[in-house]
């Protein structure tokens, strides 16, 4: 059995009310899950990141998961650029560290990257990442994954040192590491097909209609968040060179941690 590994989730926005059933609860439900089927050594330990609460060791963890949000990574917040320094922090420390859409965005530009708004406009539904370059965490190893999108924002610029391990046809940087340690998903892993339906449904003015169409369509396709939170499991236990643990709760279930 694999070693417990405690996990930091810097939760960077919140489930909004309304569609709360449909996800099950908030991100860090989302997350819980995914991690409990398909990764039970990870127990996640939640930071609310856009409340205010951010961990002041990186440390404090065997790891981290930034999660996505409403808001841009060039957004000028005070929490955004909080949690940059913190990035860098973790990375000059070469703590294992995941970001996801925009903990993918993040990433990129606190390191030295650029986001922008796409051209091409939204990613939305289950589409296809392709991996180009395949790293030693990637294991078992796959050609290509199938996820869940809902972005409009992506990395259009990579920091210095920065490798692109897959992309998308509608996403250029669709997966990426900087050095052994950090790796950058713009999929969403944690997404369930209740959630993903709601919300595409809620963002039809938004998507076009056509769009919103094609993108409920994808939602009958399989998807493989298993060798997604499988991979990031191996990426924290590898451990980088760095990290450590904070305590707290049954680290055996692959659900929450006390803190």
């Amino acid at each position: 059995m694999s070693e417990p590994l405690v996990v930091g989730l810097l939760e960077c926005d919140h489930v909004r009310e309304r569609f709360r059933l449909a996800a099950g609860g908030d991100y860090v439900d989302l997350f819980a899950g995914l991690f409990a089927a398909h990764a039970p050594e990870i127990t996640l330990k939640r930071f609310d990141v856009i409340g205010g609460d951010l961990p002041s060791d990186p440390a404090e963890c065997n790891g981290w998961l930034c999660s996505g949000s409403r808001h841009g990574a060039y957004d000028a917040f005070e929490w955004i650029e909080r949690l940059s320094g913190f990035i860098r922090d973790v990375h000059e420390a070469v703590v294992p560290f995941a970001g996801i859409c925009f903990g993918h965005q993040i990433l990129a530009q606190a390191l030295g990257g650029r986001v922008e708004k796409a051209a091409s406009g939204w990613g939305a539904g289950i589409r296809r990442v392709h991996i180009d370059a395949p790293a030693a965490f990637m294991a078992p190893p796959a050609h290509h994954l199938d996820l869940h999108f809902m972005h409009q924002d992506q990395v259009v610029e990579l920091p210095p040192g920065a490798e692109v391990l897959g992309h998308a046809e509608h996403c250029p940087v669709a997966v990426f590491r900087v050095g052994e340690a950090m790796l950058g998903i713009q999929a969403h892993p944690e997404f369930t097909v209740p959630y993903a339906e709601a919300l595409l449904v809620d963002r039809e003015e938004l998507l076009g209609g056509s769009e919103t169409t094609e993108a409920l369509a994808t939602l009958t396709c399989p998807t493989d968040e298993a060798l997604a939170a499988r991979w990031i499991a191996n990426l924290v236990a590898a451990g980088g060179g760095g990290g450590g643990i904070g305590g707290g709760g049954d680290l055996s279930d692959g659900r929450l941690a006390e803190r």
